[in-house]
């Protein structure tokens, strides 16, 4: 089988089993809303930091209440977080820089995006992808993990395994490749024991066979 034709048959069964609905783990009602929540989601569960931002945007209900955030004040609203030190310096600077430079827009740029602070490539692609729609490849830890077992990747540098994906997958699939992946991860490839007699990609997934 051609890689080509490979690679359209695992995204037709993804399809199949996950739909092409896109959705976003993370809770949010505005563009701003969504990147403090990315910020805050490294290295930290989607559920934690849904439980985190429900009292949080109440707290502060717009960017410029974020930017005149005290530091400390915040890094006890955000403690039970990973790296809520950094993540509450970050967030208070990414929300003045808002403010004080976009008129409190989230840029669409990912030159833009990643001069802001606390923001890189994977969150950049997440604003990106669900905010603007741009075709963008999010490269977190299922994608990472699961796409070297398809063979897609043989990087271990988020930024390499976009570029790779980005050669593989066609533009339509860069977003819903990360929604349905991460779907997969949670269920079925987990990391620690993948369900591999239960997978619908087992007759495509290098590393099963």
């Amino acid at each position: 089988m051609r890689k080509k034709e490979r690679v359209q048959k695992i995204l037709d069964l993804l399809d199949e089993h996950y739909t092409t609905d896109y959705k976003c783990y993370l809770n949010h009602e505005t563009p701003w809303q969504l990147l403090i929540a990315v910020i805050l989601s490294a290295q930290c569960t989607d559920a934690r930091v849904n439980i985190v931002t429900k009292d949080l945007f109440k707290k502060y209900p717009d960017l410029e209440a974020f930017a005149n955030a005290d530091v400390q004040e915040m890094e006890k609203d955000i403690h039970s977080i990973g790296f809520y030190k950094n993540k509450a310096r970050n967030i208070i600077l990414c929300a003045r820089r808002l403010v004080e430079e976009y008129g409190g827009e989230v840029p669409s740029s990912l030159e833009d995006l990643t001069s802001l602070a606390g923001v890189g490539r994977k969150t950049a692609n997440v604003i990106r992808g669900n905010i603007y729609h741009e075709p963008s490849i999010v490269v977190d830890t299922h994608v990472k993990r699961i796409s070297k077992k398809l063979g897609f990747t043989k990087e271990e540098d988020p930024v390499k395994v976009e570029y790779d994906l980005m050669k593989v997958l066609p533009q339509d699939h860069w977003i819903l490749y990360n929604i349905q992946i991460i779907t997969h991860g949670r269920g079925v490839c987990t990391a620690r024991s993948p369900k591999c007699e239960l997978c619908f990609l087992k007759e495509y997934c290098k590393a099963a066979n």
